[in-house]
């Protein structure tokens, strides 16, 4: 049996208990590496419960500075932390709450330059950006590397989440399925021009982070092939089904992206 300290078992005694988890689970959590990009609106819950949960190493990439209007929704900083660079206050949030985890920050813009790098000793990557390049850049480098992307969105009222798991790339489909590329720039509204109700990111950055923990255990059953699509004024959720596209640029049966794309930043939307 696992080895854990008398800290460590009543730590996370709600989860040995689980038949699911069990020490070996626990044990399992604790050695595993999830990458977290952006420290947002959907960041913010996720890395929470990732910590909280035992996750040993957690990356956090954010090239943002805290800013008091994030603080409506992102929820690892305070009013103290205004102006830190969000990779910073993350960590001081999250080391303050587990002891156990391992919080590795970059403070940097990912680019196609960077993403394989920062991306390859990761179990699992969660999509928490706030701009259609950056969504497109991680979801290729994840394929590529053969990584299980959770990906989440959010805007006003509503929220979506799926996972592409790029551990099997003849049945996950990708973010290119939904979208072959970005839409151009001015016909997505900025959360900044539409509005978020702040807990719509608790609510999806929370499902992120149950992905992930799922993947990492090998339990039950992740959203690959489903979008989950939440709205919360009605409070309805509901799954669609995703298929793979045969004639997707990316996964498809004659793709024509063959290497990392780096899209200009003029249709990016601030979550």
């Amino acid at each position: 049996m696992p080895r854990f300290t008398e800290e460590q078992i009543k730590r996370y005694a709600r989860h040995i208990v689980l038949p699911e988890v069990g020490g070996r689970g626990q044990e399992k959590l604790l050695n595993s590496k999830v990458l977290v990009v952006g420290a947002g609106g959907l960041g913010s819950p996720a890395l929470y419960y990732l910590a909280a949960a035992g996750v040993g190493t957690i990356g956090v990439v954010d090239y943002d500075a805290v800013d008091l209007s994030n603080l409506q929704r992102q929820i690892l900083h305070d009013t103290s932390r205004v102006g830190t660079p969000k990779v910073e206050s993350a960590k001081k949030t999250l080391e303050a709450l587990n002891p156990d985890v391992k919080v590795i920050t970059y403070n940097a813009k990912l680019s196609k330059d960077n993403v394989m790098d920062i991306i390859k000793d990761y179990d699992v990557v969660l999509d928490g950006t706030d701009n259609f390049p950056t969504r497109f850049l991680i979801n290729d480098a994840c394929y590529f590397a053969g990584k299980p992307l959770v990906s989440a969105a959010m805007l006003r009222f509503e929220g979506q989440c799926t996972v592409f798991d790029f551990r099997d790339k003849e049945k996950s489909p990708c973010y290119r399925c939904l979208f072959p590329e970005p839409p151009p720039p001015g016909t997505v509204p900025s959360c900044q021009e539409a509005g978020i109700l702040g807990s719509v990111g608790g609510i999806m950055g929370s499902i992120q982070a149950t992905e992930a923990l799922k993947l990492l255990l090998g339990i039950g059953e992740p959203l690959v092939g489903k979008l989950l699509i939440m709205d919360a004024l009605s409070m309805d959720f509901r799954k669609v089904k995703l298929r793979k596209d045969p004639d997707c640029p990316l996964c498809g049966r004659n793709p024509k992206i063959k290497e990392l794309i780096e899209y200009d930043h003029s249709c990016e939307v601030r979550f």
